[in-house]
C-alpha cells in the first residue's frame, strides 16, 4: 500500500476518534474511560494483546471474528463489563442463553490473553477491556484499521441468561426493530449500519438465519422474497431445510469472509444479505444511503473512520470504572 495513502487513511482514523471524544459526554456514558489508560500501570498491555492475537489467528483464523463477535454480545448485555466470560453452575448466566450457549466462541482466548497480562501487571487489566483490545485487533489482522480505542472498564459481577435473550436484537430483526434496540443502548442509526458492516468477516451457523432467509420467512414457509434468487441456492446447499440445531458455517461474506472490506455492504446492496437484519438496512432511507454509498465506494477510508468512531460509541455503553466493579484474575469465575 503507498505510503500516502497510509498517511490519509490513519488521518482519517485520528479525526473520526477526535470527534467522538470531544464530543458532550452523556451521564454514565464511557466516564472514566481514557485511550492509553494502562500507559503507566501497564504500559505494554496493547502490545502484549496485540502479539497473542496474531499467534491465535495464525493458528485458526476464524477465532479473529469470533472475537468480535464475543465483544458485541458483551457490551449490549448489561454494558462492556466482561459479564460475558462469567460462568454459572445453575446455566443461569448470560453464555448459557440461545443462541450463545452454541455459537459463541473465543471464551479461552480471552483466557489466555488474561494470563499473559496476569504475568506482566497482576490484577491491573481488566477482561473487559481485553474483549474490547482483542475485537480492534482482530479487525487489524482482517486488514481492517488498527484505531485507538478507550480503556478503563472495571468487570461486572453479575451475569443473567435472561439479560441476554431480552437484550440482543435477533437476526431475523427488522429495520424498526434494530433501530429500537440500537436507540435503548444510546446509539444511533449510523452506529447501527456501521457496525453491521462487523459481518464483512467471519461466519453464521445455518440455525441462525435458514428458517427466516430460505425456508420459513415470516412464518409463511416459503423464502425470504427480497434474497437473490441466484444466491440462495448457494445457501439451500449448505442449510438443511427443518433443522432448527444445524450448525454448519456459511460465510457471511462470500469469498472475503476473512478481509475486513466493503464487501459486506456490496452483498448487502445486491439483496445477498444473510441475515434478515443484513437486509433490513435497505428498509430506511437513512441506513439505505450509508449501504449504497460504501457498496459503490473505491476506497473504505470513509468506512474505516466510522467504524473507528463507531466502536467507541459501543465501547462507551454502560461501563463499569472507578470503584465500580472489580478486576478478576480469571475472566471465567463463576457467579454462582
Amino acid at each position: 500500500m503507498a505510503l500516502d495513502v497510509i498517511i490519509v487513511r490513519w488521518l482519517l482514523l485520528v479525526a473520526a476518534v477526535a470527534s467522538v471524544l470531544v464530543a458532550p459526554a452523556r451521564a454514565g456514558a464511557g466516564a472514566g474511560l481514557a485511550i492509553g489508560f494502562y500507559n503507566e500501570t501497564c504500559p505494554n498491555a496493547e502490545e502484549l494483546v496485540l502479539e497473542e492475537m496474531r499467534a491465535i489467528v495464525h493458528k485458526d483464523r476464524s477465532l479473529g471474528p469470533a472475537l468480535l463477535r464475543l465483544l458485541f454480545h458483551d457490551c449490549f448485555v448489561r454494558g462492556c463489563d466482561g459479564s460475558i466470560m462469567l460462568k454459572s453452575k445453575s446455566l443461569k448466566g448470560e453464555r448459557d442463553a440461545i443462541p450463545m450457549s452454541i455459537s459463541l466462541r473465543g471464551f479461552n482466548e480471552v483466557e489466555r490473553i488474561k494470563a499473559k497480562l496476569e504475568d506482566a501487571c497482576p490484577l491491573t487489566v481488566s477482561c473487559a477491556d481485553i474483549i474490547i483490545m482483542a475485537a480492534r485487533d482482530a479487525v487489524y489482522l482482517t486488514n481492517g484499521p488498527r484505531f485507538p480505542v478507550e480503556t478503563g472498564r472495571r468487570d461486572g459481577k453479575v451475569s443473567s441468561c435472561a439479560d441476554a435473550e431480552n437484550d440482543l436484537a435477533p437476526p431475523g430483526a427488522n429495520i424498526v426493530d434494530l433501530k429500537t434496540y440500537f436507540s435503548f443502548k444510546s446509539l444511533s442509526w449510523k452506529d447501527l449500519v456501521v457496525l453491521s458492516g462487523s459481518h464483512t468477516i467471519g461466519t453464521a451457523q445455518c440455525a441462525a438465519f435458514a428458517a427466516d432467509r430460505l425456508y420459513n420467512n415470516s412464518g409463511k414457509g416459503v423464502q425470504d422474497p427480497t434474497l437473490d434468487k441466484k444466491y440462495a441456492p448457494d445457501l439451500r446447499a449448505l442449510c438443511e431445510p427443518g433443522n432448527l440445531k444445524d450448525e454448519t458455517p456459511a460465510d457471511m461474506d462470500p469469498g472475503s469472509s476473512y478481509e475486513f472490506d466493503l464487501s459486506y455492504y456490496r452483498n448487502v446492496y445486491s439483496n445477498k444479505g444473510i441475515f434478515v437484519s443484513d437486509q433490513a438496512l435497505l428498509d430506511d432511507r437513512w441506513t439505505h444511503d450509508y449501504v449504497e454509498r460504501m457498496a459503490t465506494a473505491e476506497s473504505p477510508d470513509e468506512f474505516f473512520a466510522d467504524y473507528a468512531a463507531a466502536m467507541i460509541n459501543m465501547g462507551r455503553m454502560e461501563v463499569l470504572t472507578g470503584d465500580n466493579g472489580e478486576i478478576r484474575k480469571i475472566c471465567g469465575a463463576y457467579v454462582d
